[in-house]
């Protein structure tokens, strides 16, 4: 087979180490637009050929992994560039607008809407890791769409790498990702915002910064290039999560305003719930809802 990723990063690099796990019969080719990253993504051996869109019709699998504005802007193309035999799935965290986009096009049925739940916040080639997506969930939309014995190629492949699927449609997506995913990146980059512009004015205050600040913030270094075009697609339910979560934070703060420590401990306590919500969950210290 020849697997074609288009965007040789974090995501697309950790699956084509993935598929290179298993052993099959074929090459990986890479496309990017960064040209140091496809020669470092053949430096490490994640790909066997630098490619282009040229060679797009050579392709019996084509994984997108690009940021979602470049996903938007050139998907169609590249369904343009493939033979009716292939198939091309993405990786994004936003799916509503992806799925509209090719909604109309004369390849939809070559087209499979993906969402692996896997990551780290570090980004390039040399962050990709092996075995990323064992054990995680593939979140897959509007497989009824997609010709069956393409569906059965992708879902072959993902079956091999050890992930779990889930189907539901693109909004429904859009909606439950907000909260998981896209709310603790920016709960995330606004902590450290606090933090920075507190620390212009006390230097030690890393000093005293733990293993629970590190922890909560760690999304913070996640790629602004990568995060700003998911919350632009995904802005409206994005909105709900964060007027949602400005109250909770309001209604904490009035209850320390009131000295209403009781309250405090019952909201405290209420939520430990989650403790039982999230066990069971991948144990990987690296790993984040992307």
């Amino acid at each position: 087979m020849n697997i074609f990723i288009i965007g040789i990063g974090l995501i697309g690099g950790s699956m084509a180490k993935d598929i290179k796990r298993l052993g099959l019969e074929g090459k990986i080719f890479g496309i990017d637009a960064n040209a140091s990253h496809l020669e470092e993504a053949l430096a490490l051996n994640i790909i066997d050929v630098k490619s282009s869109y040229a060679d797009l019709h050579l392709a019996d699998i084509v994984v997108v992994s690009t940021p979602v504005d470049v996903l938007v802007a050139e998907l169609s193309n590249i369904l343009d560039a493939i033979s009716d035999d292939c198939v091309v799935f993405d990786v994004g965290s936003t799916k509503a607008m992806v799925c509209k986009i090719v909604e109309d096009h004369p390849k939809r049925r070559n087209f499979l809407a993906c969402h692996p739940i896997a990551g780290t916040e570090f980004s390039g080639p040399s962050a990709a890791i092996d075995e990323l997506y064992v054990g995680k969930t593939n979140i897959i939309c509007e497989i009824e769409k997609t010709a069956f014995k393409l569906q059965e190629r992708a879902l072959e492949l993902f079956q091999q790498m050890g992930m779990r699927i889930r189907y539901m449609n693109p909004e429904a997506h859009d909606k439950h990702i907000a909260y998981v995913s896209h709310l603790s990146h920016i709960s995330s980059f606004m902590l450290g915002k606090t933090v920075i512009d507190k620390e212009k004015n006390e230097r030690d205050i890393f000093d005293m910064a733990g293993s629970g600040f590190e922890s909560t913030v760690r999304l913070a270094k996640s790629s602004p290039a990568m995060w700003t075009p998911i919350f632009e697609q995904n802005r409206n339910n994005v909105v709900k999560t964060l007027n949602e979560y400005i109250q909770n934070l309001q209604e904490f703060k009035q209850l320390l305003e009131d000295g209403d420590y009781e309250g405090i401990y019952n909201e405290m306590n209420d939520t430990n719930k989650i403790k039982e919500i999230l066990k069971g969950m991948p144990q990987n210290k690296k790993e984040l809802t992307g």
